[in-house]
């Protein structure tokens, strides 16, 4: 099948960036951040003896650069094999995002963790996972096949919905960011997972309910369910066992493991919600404007 090696590959990218972002989130919860106090080099090495917290913040700046070089024959393979114009500026904006993202990595180092940089380095690594997942998306095959049109007759409009989602998504990402780095306290992100938690799960559950046999809409509706919920969990889990630790001098494995999963699910959410953005837009038009014509509905 046409360009399946491209697919394949994306799809690749787009789980060593998951892998990444899992290092990343392991940095800090071990309070790691400052372990190694140079870049791009780690005390004047590529790779220094890998211990305590030079393991987790060295690490993570190898897996950086792997992804890095791993974005950088992605969009070259993009612009050799893809025909479309979009798709190729898509392949170098991926590439200038993580050059960009790299650059914020560093400079929280060089300038010792100043917090409008950590928190967006921290959430630009969440938004370049969502780009690296779209790019999987829109190279499969399935997105070959064409769009399959439906009306649009939720209220409000499913169209609403599908751009509120990711925003709302991003919103709870920064929440959890300034809480992560000591900018607010923790009742605004738990009070933002009640209310933004609650709204993701009555969109994907609206979209699986009005379009159960269109199959794009569907399994991206359940993809984002399924992730809100598991994350959900995970956010009381992590709460519990940090407040358990109350007076520990150091935070116990199940806490900090606890919270980089959480972090990494925290990308997913919103992955899969700009994957069903992405959906909604293409397959999904006012009701007005299919007038007249024949709605084609997916058979599963």
């Amino acid at each position: 099948m046409k360009n399946l090696g491209l697919h394949k590959f994306a799809l690749f990218v787009a789980c060593c960036t998951l892998f990444l972002v899992l290092a990343g989130a392991s940095v800090t919860s071990t309070e790691s951040s400052l372990s190694v106090p140079d870049w791009p080099l780690s005390y004047g090495q590529i790779l220094p003896e890998m211990k305590g917290g030079v393991l987790f913040e060295t690490g993570h700046r190898l897996i950086a650069k792997t992804v890095g070089l791993l974005v950088i024959i992605l969009a070259i393979w993009i612009q050799r094999v893809d025909e479309r114009a979009w798709m190729r500026k898509l392949g170098w904006t991926a590439l200038g995002v993580v050059c960009v993202q790299g650059l914020l990595g560093g400079l929280t180092v060089l300038y010792l963790l100043p917090k409008p940089v950590s928190i967006s380095h921290a959430c630009l690594a969440q938004l370049f996972l969502s780009l690296t997942f779209s790019i999987a998306l829109f190279t499969s095959p399935s997105w070959r096949e064409g769009a399959v049109m439906v009306a649009d007759s939720g209220t409000p409009s499913f169209g609403s919905m599908a751009w509120l989602t990711p925003f709302l998504v991003l919103v709870q990402i920064a929440l959890g960011a300034g809480f992560r780095h000591h900018v607010i306290n923790v009742l605004p992100h738990i009070g933002g997972a009640v209310l933004i938690g609650g709204f993701l799960m009555y969109a994907a559950s609206a979209v699986m309910t009005q379009f159960s046999e269109h199959k794009a809409l569907y399994r991206s509706a359940l993809a984002l369910l399924t992730v809100t919920t598991f994350q959900m969990f995970l956010g009381i889990a992590a709460y519990v066992s940090r407040m358990a630790a109350i007076g520990s001098l150091t935070p116990p494995t199940s806490t900090i493991w606890f919270t980089v999963i959480h972090v990494a699910v925290g990308g997913l959410t919103l992955a899969t919600s700009v994957i069903l953005a992405i959906q909604i837009r293409r397959n999904v038009t006012p009701s007005s404007a299919m007038t007249g014509q024949k709605l084609a509905v997916a058979s599963s």
